[in-house]
C-alpha cells in the first residue's frame, strides 16, 4: 500500500470537495489503486492553517469550516503556519494548491508552486494563473527535479479535456481546437435565450453561485482565454501567451441579438479556439459566434462545457461535460494524484 501525505493551499469550494471525496472513496481507492492520500496540512489565508504529521482527520476539517468558517475547531500539533513554511517543512509529498486565481500576475499560486517543486514535492493544481502564464518553465522545473505537476483541472474542471487531448488522440495530431470553456457566460447565455435580459440573466448566474459578485473575469472572456492558452501550449506545442488571444466577451449581447439568431436557426455561444497553422503559426480567439442548431456545441447549455478536437487522423471529436462543481474539480485533482501515484510505482 502506498500512502501520499497531502498539503492543501487553499480550503475554498474545490479544497472541501477533495477532502469530501477521500472521506467517501478512501477504502475504495485503496482496494482498487492500492493507495492511500492522507491529508496532514492545510493552510488557507481565511481560514487558518493546521498540520499535523500523522494526519489530519478529514471529517473535522468539514466541520470545522461548515460551523465556523475556519479551522479553528480543528485539533492539531501545528497551527499558524503561512503557505510556504507549510510546503516546506510540512512532510507533504504532493502539494496541492488550490488558491485564488489571478491571470496577470499567477501569485500566489506561482509562488507556492515554485517552493514545492523545488523542494522536490509533486504539485497539483486547478489553477489557471500560473498554468496559463508560466507552464514551460514550471514544467522544467518539476523535471529538474524529478517531480510531477498535475494541471489537469484547469480546463473543464472534471472533465478530461487535457488528458483526452495529449494522450488519447495524440497520434491523431491536433490540429485546432474549439469549445465551450465557460460555464457562467454559457449559463447566461442559456439564460437570455429562454428570455431574460443580460442583467437579469447574470444576477440569476450570481444568485446560483455560477458567477462571482465581480464576474468580468467570466463574461468579458478572459478565463476562457486562460484555457485557450493551456490548450495550445499543453495539446499542441504551441508558444501562445495570453497577449495572443483576441480576446471579446458577451457583454454585448442583448436580447435582439439572441432573438435574430433563433429566427434563422443559429445560437450564440462564447467560443474559445486555437489553431495551428504552422509548424509555430496559430490563431486564437475567445469571442461570441453565432452557431447552426446542427453544431456539436450549438446543443450545450446551462454551466456544461464542451470542446471540439479537430484532427488530422479521426476528423473532430467532442468531448462534453461539467466545467464546474465543488465536487467535479475535486475530481480533477484526484485524477492528477491517481496519475503521479500510477506513475511513480512503474
Amino acid at each position: 500500500m502506498n500512502i501520499y501525505r497531502l498539503a492543501l493551499i487553499g480550503f475554498g469550494n474545490v479544497g472541501q470537495g477533495l477532502a469530501q471525496i477521500l472521506v467517501k472513496r478512501s477504502e475504495w481507492l485503496a482496494e482498487r489503486f492500492g493507495v492511500r492520500f492522507q491529508i496532514v496540512a492545510v493552510s488557507d489565508p481565511l481560514k487558518g492553517s493546521c498540520y499535523d504529521p500523522d494526519g489530519l482527520h478529514v471529517p473535522d476539517l468539514l466541520t470545522s469550516v461548515h460551523k465556523s468558517g475556519s479551522l479553528a475547531k480543528v485539533t492539531s500539533p501545528n497551527r499558524k503556519w503561512d503557505s510556504v513554511r507549510t510546503i516546506n517543512e510540512s512532510n507533504a509529498d504532493i502539494i496541492i494548491e488550490i488558491s485564488y486565481t489571478d491571470l496577470e500576475s499567477g501569485e500566489p499560486a506561482l509562488t507556492h508552486i515554485r517552493t514545492a517543486l523545488q523542494a522536490g514535492k509533486h504539485v497539483v493544481t486547478t489553477n489557471k494563473g500560473p498554468t496559463a502564464l508560466y507552464f514551460p518553465e514550471l514544467l522544467a522545473l518539476a523535471r529538474k527535479n524529478n517531480v510531477e505537476i498535475g494541471v489537469e483541472g484547469t480546463v473543464m474542471s472534471g472533465t478530461p479535456a487535457l488528458r483526452v487531448g495529449m494522450e488519447m488522440l495524440a497520434a491523431a495530431n491536433v490540429t485546432r481546437v474549439q469549445g465551450i470553456l465557460n460555464g457562467t457566460t454559457n449559463y447566461i447565455l442559456t439564460q437570455m435565450e429562454d428570455g431574460a435580459d443580460y442583467a437579469r440573466a447574470l444576477a440569476e448566474a450570481q444568485k446560483k453561485g455560477y458567477a462571482e459578485a465581480d464576474p468580468s473575469g467570466d463574461v468579458q472572456g478572459h478565463d476562457a482565454a486562460g484555457k485557450v492558452v493551456i490548450l495550445a501550449n499543453l495539446l499542441m506545442d504551441l508558444p501562445l501567451t495570453m497577449e495572443d488571444v483576441s480576446c471579446e466577451g458577451i457583454t454585448r449581447l442583448t436580447a435582439d441579438h439572441i432573438s435574430e439568431a433563433a429566427a434563422v436557426g443559429e445560437r450564440w455561444k462564447l467560443i474559445g479556439m486555437v489553431e495551428k497553422r504552422t509548424s509555430t503559426g496559430f490563431t486564437a480567439s475567445v469571442q461570441p459566434q453565432r452557431l447552426s442548431l446542427s453544431h456539436p456545441l450549438a446543443s450545450i447549455s446551462g454551466v456544461t462545457n464542451a470542446i471540439t478536437y479537430t484532427t488530422e487522423l479521426l476528423g473532430e471529436v467532442t468531448l462534453v461535460g461539467p466545467g464546474a462543481g465543488r465536487v467535479e474539480t475535486g475530481y480533477a485533482l484526484l485524477e492528477d494524484m491517481l496519475a503521479i501515484h500510477q506513475n511513480c510505482s512503474r
